[in-house]
C-alpha cells in the first residue's frame, strides 16, 4: 500500500534534454504526419526542415520531453505500477515550440485522491516545460494517473477533475479522418515511450490484448494534428490549450476520427474514436486556440 505523505514527497529533480529538428520531426512522422501527400495536406512543414515556411513543431511534443525516467516502477514508492492507466492528459501552451532547444522540466505530484479499497486512487502529477537558455514558460502540462490497484490509503476522495462536457445535442461542426500505419506504434516509440505493450506480441496478450495498441500519448498527438487541421488553418502555433480523458486505446493501422464542435471564439470541444470497430477512444476534449 501506498504511504500518501511519503509520495507527496517523493523526489522529483528537473529534467534537462535538448532536443534536435530531428526529433521534432521524428515526432511529427510518429504521429502520421507523413502518412500520404505531406505538402497537399499541409504537413510538410512539419517533417521537412527546408519547408517553405521553415520547420514547424507540433505542440503536443511538449509532453514528451523532458519527462525524464518512470520514477512510478521505483518499488519503494508503494505503486502497483503494472496496473497503472494513464487516465487524462492535458497541455497549456504558453508560446510557441521552438523546433530545436534545450528545456528543463520540472514535475510535481498535485494530489493523491482515494476512491476506496478495491476502486483504486489517482495521482494528479503538473509539469511546467522552460527553455534553460531563456528561461521562458514554454507549457505547462497535465495528467492524472489511475492507480487500479492503490485504493484504501485513507485519503479523501474529493478533488477528481470534472470531464468537459461534450456538446452531444448536436451533429459535429467538423470531422477528420486520419489513417494511421501497422508500424505507428515501432514508429512513435523512438520519441521516448519504450513500454513493449507497444511492439512486443506477448506482453501486449498477456495484458489481456489481441496485439501491441498504439500509445495513447501517438492517438492525444493525432487529434491534436486533426483539431490543428480544422480549427488553426494548419497553424500549430494557435493551439494553446488541449486538453482530454483516455476512453479505449486504439491499435496501429486504424484510423482515427476526430469529432469537433465549435463552442465559441477560440474554444472547442472534440472526441475521437476509431472507425473500423466504432471505438471512442479520446473523449471530453477541451481544445483552445488564437481565432
Amino acid at each position: 500500500m501506498i504511504d500518501p505523505d511519503k509520495l507527496m514527497r517523493w523526489p522529483l529533480p528537473p529534467v534537462t534534454q535538448a532536443y534536435t529538428a530531428r526529433d521534432t520531426i521524428l515526432y511529427a512522422l510518429g504521429l502520421g504526419a507523413g502518412i500520404g501527400d505531406a505538402a497537399a495536406s499541409g504537413n510538410l512543414r512539419y517533417v521537412y526542415e527546408d519547408a517553405p515556411g521553415g520547420l514547424a513543431a507540433l505542440p503536443t511534443l511538449a509532453v514528451v520531453v523532458a519527462t525524464g525516467p518512470f520514477w512510478m516502477q521505483d518499488p519503494a514508492t508503494g505503486i502497483d505500477w503494472r496496473r497503472i492507466l494513464h487516465g487524462e492528459q492535458a497541455l497549456r501552451l504558453h508560446r510557441p515550440l521552438p523546433t530545436a532547444a534545450r528545456v528543463v522540466g520540472e514535475q510535481r505530484i498535485e494530489a493523491l485522491i482515494d476512491k476506496g479499497a478495491g476502486k483504486g486512487a489517482l495521482m494528479l502529477l503538473s509539469r511546467t516545460l522552460r527553455n534553460e537558455a531563456s528561461g521562458e514558460l514554454l507549457a505547462t502540462v497535465g495528467s492524472t494517473v489511475f492507480m487500479r490497484g492503490d485504493g484504501g490509503f485513507g485519503g479523501s476522495a474529493e478533488g477528481a477533475p470534472r470531464p468537459h462536457p461534450m456538446p452531444d445535442d448536436r451533429a459535429p461542426d467538423a470531422v477528420l479522418d486520419l489513417p494511421t500505419r501497422s508500424e505507428q506504434a515501432a514508429l512513435y516509440r523512438l520519441s521516448g515511450d519504450l513500454n513493449p505493450l507497444h511492439i512486443d506480441p506477448a506482453v501486449a496478450t498477456a495484458a489481456g490484448f489481441e496485439r501491441p495498441i498504439l500509445h495513447g500519448l501517438c492517438s492525444y498527438g493525432i487529434a491534436a494534428r486533426a483539431v490543428i487541421a480544422l480549427l488553426c488553418g494548419n497553424d500549430a502555433a494557435r493551439l494553446t490549450r488541449f486538453d482530454l480523458r483516455f476512453a479505449s486505446p486504439a491499435y496501429p493501422g486504424e484510423t482515427i476520427r476526430t469529432e469537433v464542435w465549435r463552442d465559441g471564439p477560440g474554444r472547442a470541444s472534440f472526441r475521437a474514436r476509431v472507425i473500423e470497430r466504432d471505438q471512442l477512444i479520446l473523449n471530453h476534449g477541451l481544445a483552445e486556440f488564437q481565432p
